[in-house]
């Protein structure tokens, strides 16, 4: 009974569920029965200690101490604690049973540097004594090799599941499940993918994407027991879908289109206690969905390792991907998730070759003065830039074309699934109606004699090559290069529907596999008819041949339905703009992009926007101006000085100078990296021949008067500017001076999630505002993790008024030892305050 934890546990507690709802109605031997399994289970798994479950194969949470690279603990260990959960809810507290899964909650989303720097206690043990390391440390959680928010909602999917048992069995809630180690701080990750949806998005799972019913119960679990009002946002999202979404065939299902057909019981559970929590509890009000992007945006650069690079904003969603066979430019234009194919190997703008070398920066508001991020991708045979904007845009330099696949179904009741979509460019526009079930290609050309006609590869499908039910050519003798046994060539021209030639699996990488069909003789042939099974080729020619020998093409796929040059608009919901000669493409549901600079805008009138010039740059950099953003890339492995011509009167920081229609931007660029600059300032009416220094948002030098100009700042100020002979320096009243010279501003602080009797959040203090403050609590102490190493130069801490607490600075490398060496990444304040003491208002740490 209950003694397989992995995943006999997870349908043991429907199991138990569902027979408590039911009690009244079982005799004494199905309650008995029902009370043994919940018994045996905690039983057992308190037996077991920290040891694996010898029943459960590889499954195993790594005891207490987890593990983050390539699989996250955090799902294992919650089903250890799901499994105690049933009993203790139902039985009360057998021995050692509420012990064991308060150790395992605890545990779930353990990260020794946030963990050791919180004596918070929670179901009376201190956070501080956790042990497990089940988080990178931007609190992103990895599984099977990749990000995936499913198994990062674990958290809260497997707390759903235990708290409904003890709401239902009316025993207080244990506090694990309400107070959360570190779980603040997963579920801030969460956020920063999340679509409009209310579901996470999937750049690196191949099979999790759109499973709606795994996603209901994390949602309702923080919306009504943690009555979070962003979750309960999110909830209302998914649930506004979710009728439209099942009626989509097949109907009444909820786990399509993506995972497997077993979660269907699994999702019907979850929805099922879903609906549960919120009849045993009221849930949060939800805030706006406009309040939740907002909130929600965020840029976090997760490292090389887990290999990603976010951006929410409140009009998109973007990230970077640079995980082996993931790599891509992810984009959501209005956090629409049935748009765009991200998911998984599904290839994005970006080479989807490995990664060799990536330099990134992620900027943030409340130091740099806007959110953006900017990377640069080292391949072995060349490089790569990506840009995203506050404003939802996105910038890509592309060492050669890319490729956006568009989702294109009928699903009634889901915006922009109406059975088509349209393309709109300079040369015209074209609408690509859903292509339902299995590809079907119809080529015609003209009329040509032969005896043998053949399709031959170029690209075949990336996991199973080729395949097709029907090769209508003609009646005749059928070959192939290969065949699978039991998929014969002969079955792509029997008639039957049913019965198809497929490749043999040995050759299912192979390009060139081809079939042939011998019509016996000479005969006239204008067109074939091909229908696919899943393995479809990405590309192929029809090729013609008299002797069986010597081949001529006569057509060959795919065949774009639209080419335009400059500007390409989505459907009325996204647009791409191309600066290059060559086209934009779309091919049934594939757009693709020229090499070169290539522009996303979720809204914008693209045609005004590609007839405007591009910057002019030395060899091996390419600039955009996008949304008056200047974005730089140098392609190259070489350090780039030089001058970027470019049209209008914006201020970069830097040098410029002035020229009739723009400016000259004097550029320094290292070898392989990748910048924004924010347009701090327009110069109206200023003459040619006067150069402007921008230090910062506040701040410019001009030289080259005399001159009268208006200096207009970005954030709509203006200040009249009188330039004689000699140079001038201004300021810009009330703007701040952007980017600030602080590395402690925007940074995560611990402790997090759960905090000590007395204190106030922590992050108040790297905040960047002056009403805010920290009130540290009875010798309260705080952590700044600083997000990498850094040689520190200088720590300032800036009290509100009164006597300051007692206090000492120290720092570490790791978040476990600290000392009074300042080459660190984590710095910490320990006080001795009391009441009456200063709070802090905020600490500055400078290089």
């Amino acid at each position: 009974m209950g003694k397989t934890l992995f995943w006999d546990t997870t349908f043991q507690s429907y199991f138990v569920l569902a027979a408590r709802l039911l009690w009244p109605d079982l005799d004494a031997a199905t309650r008995a029965n029902v009370e043994a399994i919940a018994r045996g289970q905690a039983e057992y798994t308190t037996s077991l200690g920290t040891g694996n479950d010898p029943r459960s194969g590889g499954w195993t949470p790594n005891g207490l101490t987890g593990g983050y690279r390539g699989d996250a603990k955090l799902e294992e260990m919650g089903v250890y604690a799901q499994a105690l959960a049933p009993g203790l809810a139902w039985h009360g507290d057998g021995p050692g049973w509420r012990e064991a899964f308060c150790r395992w909650s605890r545990n779930e989303a353990g990260l020794p540097a946030a963990d050791l720097a919180n004596p918070s206690t929670v179901d009376g043990v201190p956070i501080s004594a956790n042990t497990a390391a089940n988080l990178h440390d931007t609190f992103i959680v990895e599984n099977h090799g990749s990000f995936g928010p499913h198994y990062q909602e674990e958290l809260w999917r497997t707390s759903g599941r235990n708290a409904v048992h003890f709401l239902l069995a009316g025993r207080p809630l244990p506090e694990v499940l309400t107070k959360q180690p570190n779980g603040e701080l997963l579920w801030r990750t969460i956020l920063a993918t999340m679509s409009d949806a209310g579901e996470p998005l999937m750049p690196m799972v191949n099979d999790r994407e759109h499973l709606y019913g795994r996603d209901v119960i994390p949602l309702a679990f923080r919306s009504t027991v943690l009555r979070d009002p962003m979750a309960a946002r999110a909830e209302a999202a998914l649930a506004s879908r979710l009728l439209a979404y099942q009626a989509h065939p097949p109907i009444h299902r909820l786990a399509k289109f993506s995972g497997e057909a077993k979660y269907e019981p699994e999702a019907r559970a979850e929805l099922a206690i879903s609906y549960l929590l919120h009849e045993l509890r009221p849930a949060a009000t939800p805030v706006s969905e406009q309040e939740f992007f907002r909130k929600a945006a965020i840029t976090i650069d997760h490292g090389a390792d887990p290999g990603l690079l976010t951006h929410q904003s409140a009009a998109a969603w973007a990230g970077t991907v640079t995980k082996p066979g993931f790599t891509k430019l992810a984009w959501q234009p209005a956090h629409d998730d049935w748009l765009f194919k991200i998911s998984g190997s599904t290839p994005m703008l970006l080479p989807p070759a490995t990664v060799t070398g990536r330099n990134t920066v992620a900027y943030q508001q409340v130091r740099d003065g806007f959110d953006a991020t900017a990377s640069l991708l080292r391949f072995a045979d060349g490089f790569a830039g990506t840009a995203t904007l506050p404003t939802g845009t996105i910038v890509c330099a592309l060492p050669r074309p890319g490729r956006v696949d568009v989702h294109n179904l009928a699903m009634a009741g889901m915006p922009g699934l109406t059975g088509s979509r349209t393309y709109t460019g300079a040369a015209g526009r074209v609408t690509v109606p859903a292509r339902e079930g299995f590809r079907v290609d119809d080529l015609t050309f003209p009329a040509t004699t032969a005896r043998h006609v053949r399709m031959i590869g170029v690209t075949p499908h990336p996991a199973y090559g080729y395949s097709l039910f029907e090769f209508e050519a003609g009646q005749g003798t059928v070959t192939a290069s290969s065949f699978a046994p039991g998929f014969e060539p002969a079955k792509a021209v029997d008639g039957d529907p049913v019965t198809r030639w497929a490749v043999a699996r040995a050759e299912r990488g192979r390009a060139d596999s081809w079939i042939a069909v011998d019509l016996g003789t000479a005969t006239t042939v204008d067109r074939v008819r091909l229908h696919w099974e899943t393995a479809a080729a990405g590309a192929y020619r029809i090729e013609t041949s008299m002797d069986g020998a010597t081949w001529t093409t006569v057509a060959s796929y795919p065949r774009p339905d639209l080419g335009t040059s400059g500007w390409l608009d989505v459907d009325g919901r996204a647009g791409f703009v191309a600066r290059s000669a060559e086209p934009i493409t779309v091919q049934g549901d594939t757009i693709t992009v020229p090499a070169g600079v290539v522009e996303g805008y979720v809204q914008a009138d693209l045609r005004e926007i590609a007839a405007e010039p591009a910057p002019q740059c030395p060899p091996g950099v390419r600039a955009s101006t996008a949304d008056g953003f200047l974005s730089l890339f140098n392609l190259s492995g070489t350090d780039v000085t030089g001058t970027v011509r470019l049209r209008g009167t914006r201020l970069y920081r830097g040098t410029q100078v002035t020229t009739r229609d723009g400016t000259e931007y004097a550029l320094s660029l290292p070898a392989a990296t990748a910048r924004v600059e924010a347009p701090w300032f327009t110069a109206r009416g200023i003459p040619p021949g006067v150069t402007a220094v921008v230090h910062d948002a506040q701040r410019v030098t001009f030289r080259g008067g005399p001159a009268m100009f208006v200096l207009v700042h970005r954030d709509g100020r203006s200040l009249p500017v009188v330039l004689g002979r000699a140079g001038r320096t201004v300021r810009m009243p009330g703007a701040r001076p952007f980017p600030i010279n602080d590395l402690a501003l925007g940074r995560v602080t611990f402790p997090n999630s759960v905090l000590p009797p007395g204190m106030s959040d922590p992050a108040a203090a790297v905040d960047g505002e002056q009403h805010t403050a920290w009130t540290p609590g009875r010798d309260g102490r705080m952590v700044v993790d600083l997000g990498a190493v850094h040689a520190i130069g200088d720590v300032s801490l800036q009290w509100t008024h009164g006597a300051s607490p007692p206090h000492t600075v120290t720092y570490s490398v790791d978040g476990r030892t600290y000392s009074e060496v300042t080459t660190a990444r984590y710095v910490a304040v320990s006080t001795g305050w009391r009441p009456g003491h200063a709070s802090l208002r905020a600490i500055v740490v400078r290089r």
